[in-house]
């Protein structure tokens, strides 16, 4: 009876668990399901859980609509661009902050979580006003830039945190057989960061992959150089939007995240767990 005792009272709480992830769930469920139904059943007075006809048809209208392959190149080029950018930029920063003493350093992580706390929306208009007075509206390396300076201050915070828990005495030793501190890092630190990468990694290709607003806002004139997060509000004609196609664009502009997200996230969960026990 007393073992019964503690399943019994972790059911409400499981129960919640459940309740939450179908509800989370939900609409990825009926975006998925809404792709493959016919036009007829998603225009309907009385809308069906289950879809009893699939068809392909809004796949294939979604392919077939013009600037798919490049909105797809561009935002596959801005997305590594601005991922590569803040690992290389956060993985000096982090190493200075977390092996060096230097006057500043604790102003430099406050600013750094700042700027971690603004909001972007915030800075919406002083980007594009930068960017209007020197000439960068209407450009992908303008998207680069804006990304990779969302993403970096989340890098460094994080990177910082595994390089604490990798021992000194490791790359002190590398020294002492002659590598220098570069090389010791490169060599010693830098493998045992996988994790760290993997992770940063994870949020800025979440990040960029699907953000909108600045994408909307600083591309305006060239239409070319967007990419697929405003790609999908172009399903559109005389009716008013094309649900299904709609619909079906975001399930194939979803499928990459996801991918990345299940191929990483048991790396990153475990390198979080590990360096949870080593500090």
């Amino acid at each position: 009876m007393t073992l019964l005792r503690p399943r019994i009272r972790r059911i409400p709480l499981n129960a919640a668990a459940v309740l939450t992830v179908l509800v989370c769930l939900f609409p990825v469920y009926w975006m998925v399901s809404t792709a493959f139904k016919p036009s007829r059943d998603i225009q309907t007075a009385d809308p069906e859980l289950f879809p009893h006809t699939w068809t392909l048809e809004h796949f294939r209208t979604a392919v077939q609509a013009d600037g798919f392959e490049l909105f797809w190149r561009n935002s596959v080029l801005v997305t590594l661009s601005s991922i590569l950018l803040a690992l290389l930029v956060a993985i000096g920063s982090a190493y200075a902050v977390a092996r060096m003493r230097w006057k500043g350093r604790r102003q430099f992580m406050l600013m750094v979580f700042i700027a971690q706390m603004a909001p972007w929306e915030s800075l919406i208009i002083p980007i594009y006003i930068i960017s209007r007075d020197t000439d960068m509206l209407d450009r992908l390396p303008t998207l680069t830039l804006v990304y990779f300076m969302v993403t970096l201050p989340f890098s460094i915070v994080v990177l910082r945190g595994f390089i604490a828990t990798i021992p000194p005495e490791l790359e002190e030793a590398a020294q002492v057989d002659g590598c220098t501190r570069t090389g010791a890092f490169r060599r010693v630190a830098l493998p045992l960061l996988a994790p760290g990468l993997m992770a940063t990694s994870l949020f800025g290709f979440i990040t960029a992959w699907n953000e909108f607003a600045y994408a909307n806002f600083l591309i305006i004139k060239h239409q070319d150089s967007r990419t697929l997060p405003v790609w999908l509000s172009s399903f559109q004609n005389t009716f008013g939007t094309d649900w299904g196609a709609t619909m079906a664009a975001s399930t194939l502009f979803a499928l990459p995240a996801l991918v990345v997200f299940l191929l990483l996230q048991r790396h990153v969960t475990s390198g979080f767990a590990a360096g949870a026990v080593k500090g």
